[in-house]
């Protein structure tokens, strides 16, 4: 028998060490001795203790984000000294976001005995309407069991219980689905909170608007809830990495917490990952063994990666980490490079056909932003180069863009209103503008002008997201236009504050609360990386946002 459980224990480590390996790269040698290194700098986790602070009701008010609100409703003491019976459906606010686990225990309040099972509903929301919008029949595009909405069977009280799966939440949901003649209460209801972020950031300056001040707290939660074993995307949904969302978190992880040894693991697990031809894949996950999603590539996403490069050698000084990565920047200029035409456009139709993020948008044309962000990679990347001492590897890519900029100018400028066109329809979008600037394909007064217009211009096409209202702000600075920069923090990020957001959300639209790339907008995550880089600006930029 022991020889059985011996070879069934052996054939599992078999496979899970056939799986790890299987999911490295096997186009960079390298690849075991990064995710080696990725392993050394897997943080740990510190966790506190929270229990919530007060009962709530929600109110339906057409006012409000969604459409409902919460009122405040007072103690928890009945929780824990009234029959759950007399309450069967409950709601406490645990007054911010936490992302973590569940504890409980249930008593008796009598000198009866506990004869059946008791079943309870907790269901876990970042946002008021989470909890009054029926989740079935479910009609969205991702899967279902990412909602957050658990049903324990508890088969006598007392008990001590915990909720085996991590969620993210401030508001919770009990609802008792079945119980016997007994009564019973909670003797526990506590929440193991967790992050990896522990350096106090600095305080911002006295001279502060409070709007501003505000938005940069919800930006640390934000930023801290994302901060686990890896740089999450959502502490709710995806809980995973994306190399997007690892670039804009560590940008406001250096201007906070500072905890540089997790962007240098991300960067090693995204490596270590990479497909067979060396293009890295978009995003990556953890368990059960580090793995890439697959099939999953983002063209603009792996350009983006060898900025991160670039800006992690820029804050730490770290040039061992930066030439061990170095050939995957290589690569990612090549794979690029690959989709452009012999007249330097990129082209859209060329095989394979590359995910181009950018943006949640509906009939955004993308090929001009990309053939501005490949420009704006290039120079990133020689940059990244000479403090390398790698120009003779990347001595054409100055060059390069070059002619990708002057392409670009022939093909997507109008000079005559002053924008970027992109498509077969030349449509003028936000973005388009945007990359053309960060790529200085247009000069600083060209892109004010650009940027001007866009911004006057009722049909432009408009960001559908924070992770893309990001780099406009980042263009507008570019383009010395600080007072628009900053009326964007305030009215955009702002307007998320004023709706009572206490961490920022994946997706916001001041037109549509309800917007959702899935269909369904309370799968939407309410607490979402890339959403976080008000921090980065208010910090970055004080003579412009903390005077």
């Amino acid at each position: 028998m022991k020889r059985t459980h011996m070879k069934i224990l052996l054939s599992l480590l078999y496979c899970v060490g056939v799986f790890t390996l299987s999911a490295q790269s096997r186009y960079f040698k390298e690849s075991a001795s990064w995710l080696q290194k990725s392993e050394a700098c897997k943080p740990v986790l510190t966790y506190t203790e929270h229990k919530p602070v007060k009962r709530v009701t929600s109110i339906k008010d057409a006012s409000a984000y969604q459409g409902w609100r919460m009122r405040d409703e007072g103690s928890t003491d009945l929780l824990f000294n009234e029959s759950l019976k007399k309450h069967p459906s409950v709601i406490v606010d645990f007054g911010e976001h936490l992302t973590g686990y569940l504890d409980f225990s249930l008593k008796l309040l009598s000198q009866q005995v506990s004869d059946a099972p008791v079943r309870i509903k907790f269901t876990f929301a970042e946002v008021p309407s989470e909890l009054n919008t029926p989740f079935d029949p479910y009609p969205g595009g991702l899967s279902r069991a990412w909602l957050q909405d658990e049903v324990m069977t508890l088969m006598t009280v007392p008990i001590e219980a915990s909720i085996p799966r991590r969620v993210s939440f401030r508001y919770l949901k009990i609802e008792l689905l079945g119980a016997s003649s007994f009564d019973f209460a909670f003797d526990k209801l506590t929440f193991r909170a967790q992050t990896s972020a522990k350096t106090a950031p600095l305080p911002l300056a006295s001279t502060t608007d409070p709007l501003i001040r505000k938005i940069n707290e919800v930006g640390l939660l934000t930023l801290k809830e994302c901060m686990q074993t890896v740089y999450e995307d959502g502490p709710k949904r995806d809980r995973r990495l994306w190399i997007g969302d690892l670039y804009l978190e560590a940008l406001a992880n250096a201007w906070s917490y500072k905890n540089h040894d997790l962007t240098k693991r991300c960067l090693y697990l995204l490596a270590a990952l990479a497909n067979d031809e060396g293009l890295l894949h978009a995003t990556v996950l953890e368990t059960p063994t580090p793995h890439p999603q697959n099939g999953t590539h983002c063209l603009d996403y792996s350009l983006l990666y060898n900025v991160a490069l670039l800006e992690y050698l820029k804050e730490t000084g770290d040039k061992e980490v930066a030439l061990d990565l170095w050939p995957v920047v290589v690569r990612q200029i090549e794979m690029a490079l690959r989709q452009y035409s012999d007249d330097w456009i990129y082209d859209m139709q060329k095989k394979p056909i590359y995910w181009l993020v950018f943006d949640w948008k509906d009939n955004y044309d993308r090929q001009a932003s990309m053939q501005g962000l490949t420009a704006f990679s290039l120079e990133k990347s020689y940059e990244l180069a000479k403090m390398l001492g790698k120009e003779k590897e990347a001595r054409d890519w100055p060059r390069i863009a070059g002619q990708i900029k002057k392409a670009a100018r022939k093909t997507f400028y109008d000079q005559k209103n002053g924008v970027i066109v992109s498509g077969p329809n030349r449509q003028v979008s936000y973005l388009s503008q945007v990359w053309m600037i960060l790529s200085e394909t247009l000069t600083a007064k060209e892109g004010a002008k650009a940027m001007a217009t866009v911004l006057s211009m009722p049909d432009a096409c408009y960001p559908g997201c924070p992770y893309a209202y990001h780099y406009v702000m980042e263009a507008l600075l570019k383009c010395g236009m600080r007072q628009e920069a900053r009326s964007l923090l305030t009215s955009y990020w702002g307007g998320m504050v004023n709706k009572g957001a206490d961490t920022f959300w994946e997706v916001y639209d001041p037109n549509n609360d309800e917007l959702s790339p899935y269909g369904f907008f309370p799968i939407n995550s309410y607490c979402h990386a890339w959403s976080c880089t008000p921090v980065y600006f208010i910090n970055k930029y004080p003579e412009i946002f903390q005077r």
